[in-house]
């Protein structure tokens, strides 16, 4: 199963026709993925499940309908237990970016926590999560698929957001702290986080 997010609303990809009461149900093969996006960000389908019997089909059919966009990131820790957070469009969010040729994923997502924030000494610990949200560029909505990697630090110079990238604020934070920026982020960063982070966010609505 894998939930593919229209802002915070997540559609659901999976192997099963039924899965609740409350959700449409829609073939992956068949669906008309430009209208069912636009139903979603309007408000107007919250439960949305597109399913294939074959679970390597999901994603396979996904990416036919919609260009993917590949992306790294990072939940960073320092030697406190604090981690690493962005602010962007009035929400907390974690560094991220787009991969460029001929880097590995694993080196797209250091580079783009450098960039975003000018953290450096970057070490990545393990392979966290693949996030997937659709957004719309150019008129046209795409795919994105971000490779999350728990990484650790020593830093402890300034944080400098990137300004050109929309970024106005850096900051390190601790367990309470980030509890309280879960509050104003997005459903698919929360993903990441260990569930004692998300106590205070019970919204997932598939487990």
């Amino acid at each position: 199963m894998y939930k593919v997010f229209v802002n915070d609303v997540p559609i659901i990809l999976s192997t099963e026709k039924e899965i609740g009461t409350q959700y449409t149900s829609i073939p992956i093969k068949k669906v008309k993925i430009k209208k069912l996006i636009k139903k979603v960000a309007k408000g107007e389908l919250l439960y949305v499940n597109l399913y294939h019997k074959k679970e390597e089909k999901l994603l396979k059919h996904l990416k036919k309908k919609l260009k993917t966009i590949v992306a790294g990131g990072g939940l960073v820790y320092n030697p406190k237990g604090e981690i690493l957070f962005i602010y962007r469009n009035d929400r907390w969010d974690l560094p991220k970016g787009k991969a460029e040729k001929k880097e590995t994923i694993e080196e797209t997502a250091i580079r783009e926590v450098e960039e975003e924030t000018m953290v450096e000494g970057l070490e990545i610990s393990q392979f966290l999560k693949t996030t997937y949200h659709i957004l719309k560029r150019k008129g046209k909505y795409k795919l994105k698929e971000t490779f999350w990697f728990e990484m650790t630090t020593d830093f402890d110079g300034e944080l400098i957001p990137q300004e050109k990238e929309g970024i106005t604020k850096v900051e390190w934070k601790d367990f309470e702290k980030s509890q309280e920026a879960l509050k104003q982020s997005y459903e698919n960063i929360k993903l990441l986080f260990p569930k004692e982070y998300l106590i205070q966010h019970p919204k997932n609505r598939v487990s």
